[in-house]
Parts: structure tokens; sequence; C-alpha cells
């Protein structure tokens, strides 16, 4: 086969639609368990985000597991013995071990194929905030990139992918231990949508306390009004678990502050829903406020 294939994880939550004309993409599965039972996502005959969220909302909640040196063994190993080198574009190691489980697989394959080139990259990035810069990946190795120069440039751009994400219910964070269960009870109470962020080390932090989901839409545009560099590019990307109004209603908020965007609206898939819960609504753009 010759030249190399860019790999990433389900976390990247790609869509067809994003990829739509530039060369192929591998994704790696990842499982979620909700219901006492473990499911694939991003398989074909995987779980779907509108029957992860469905179950969700009956009163499920959920985990992830990272991927395991022996799943990327099998993803990886036949584009090398067909001669093609990879590169792996790979969910933040701040929120997850997955990058440390993949280095651990490729050090073994590098021994195997010391002929194949096999980059991994810590994109610092989750959910689509991932599958923002790997689709803009994909554009650059469409336009002739080698794999060292395209290593490079996702190096040097990934701290310029912004996200911010408000989610609409606090239990889930309240199970999975970020926020105390006084902190969900009182901001439920006063209906409080908290705006988060995915800082410079690729983990979460929360900024701000907005009321309610227009103010906290007014204040993912705010943010991006601070640090939107649409020199770097005008795509914009809105994901929602499963709440297409709020989607729509962020996309009418952008386009009106910023009519030039290039707005594409996707799914929140369960890797990242496991621990925000339905109605999580996230903005990604190119900007110098990450």
């Amino acid at each position: 086969m010759g030249g190399y294939r860019i790999f990433t994880d389900a976390t990247a939550d790609l869509s067809a639609e994003l990829l739509a004309g530039l060369p192929p993409v591998e994704v790696i599965p990842m499982q979620v368990e909700i219901g006492g039972k473990e499911y694939a996502y991003g398989s074909p005959g995987g779980i779907t985000t509108q029957e992860f969220y469905r179950m969700q909302r009956a009163g499920n909640f959920a985990s992830t597991t990272q991927i395991n040196p022996g799943v990327y063994l099998q993803y990886f190993e036949p584009w090398l013995r067909e001669g093609t080198d990879i590169l792996y574009l790979c969910f933040s190691s701040g929120l997850s071990s997955t990058f440390q489980s993949a280095e651990m697989a490729i050090e073994e394959l590098r021994a195997e194929y010391p002929e194949r080139k096999i980059v991994c990259i810590d994109t610092l990035c989750a959910s689509i905030g991932e599958g923002f810069i790997v689709r803009e990946a994909a554009r650059m190795q469409a336009q002739g990139l080698t794999l060292d120069e395209l290593a490079a440039w996702v190096t040097a751009r990934r701290l310029n992918v912004c996200h911010w994400f408000t989610v609409d219910t606090l239990a889930h964070l309240k199970h999975g231990g970020r926020i105390s269960t006084a902190a969900a009870v009182m901001g439920t109470a006063l209906q409080i949508k908290p705006l988060l962020h995915v800082d410079g080390q690729g983990k979460l932090e929360a900024v701000e306390k907005p009321r309610g989901r227009k103010k906290a839409i007014a204040a993912q545009v705010d943010r991006m009004e601070q640090g939107w560099t649409p020199e770097l590019g005008k795509t914009v990307l809105i994901g929602d678990g499963d709440d297409p109004e709020a989607s729509a209603m962020l996309k009418e908020a952008v386009l009106e502050r910023f009519p030039d965007a290039e707005v594409f609206i996707s799914d929140i898939g369960p890797v990242i829903g496991a621990h925000t819960g339905p109605g999580i609504l996230v903005l990604i753009y190119w900007g110098n406020n990450r």
C-alpha cells in the first residue's frame, strides 16, 4: 500500500459529513458500560448515541474503559504489514490513560516493524474537539503533507483548538465525583449550567456558572468572541448530547455574531456523554483562548 494512514479513537465523535471528500480516517472503537452491560462505540453494530442517551434518561449511569494495548495491535498491525505508516491522533492524556496504552502497543510494533514509521500524538483534545483536529489533519494530508510534516502541524496547532461546553444536568458530574452532592443539589435548584473547557494540559476545568440554557449559550459565544482566530480557519463545530434544539440555538447565536463562520453540527458520543449526561452542548473553534 505505502504512504500513511491517519488513525483516531471513537472519542473523536467523527461523522461521515465531517470527513466527506477527505482521505479516509481509521477509527478505533471504545467500550462503554451502561445498565450493567458493555457496548462498543465507534464500530458497525455498536451502540448509537441515541440509544445511549435514551438509557441515561431512563436513570442509568455509564462508565468507559481505555483502549487496551491488544486492541491497538489488532488495528495497527495489518496496515504495517502491508507497508503503510501510521499517524495516530489520540484522546487527551489529561482525561484518559488511552495515550499511555497506545504508546505501550506502539513500542512493541516498532520493534517488530523497524522499517515502518508509527507516530502517536496526544491531541490534548476531547470529543468533537479531537474530531475537529483530526478532520483538519485529513485536510492537510489531502494537500500533500508528509507524515512528519503533518505530525509537526498537529503538534503546533493542537492548543489552538478551543473547547467550551455546558451540561444540562449535574447528576452525571456528581456520579463521577467531579462535583459534590451539595454542589449538585444547589446547582440544580439554581438551574446552573456550568461553563467548562479543556485547558492547556488537556484537562477539564470549570470557569463560569451561568444560570439557564440561554445564559450558558451566551457565555459560550462570548468566549468565542474573545479568542476566535479565523485566519487559522473559519470552521466551527457544535456538538450536542441528543439535544438538537440546543445545538440549533447555539448555531444561530454563533452565526449572528460571526456570519463568516462555517458551522457544522455533530453528535457528542458516549465516551464523553458517560461523564456529562444528556444535553451537553459543545462549541469548538480555532482560537487563542484555550
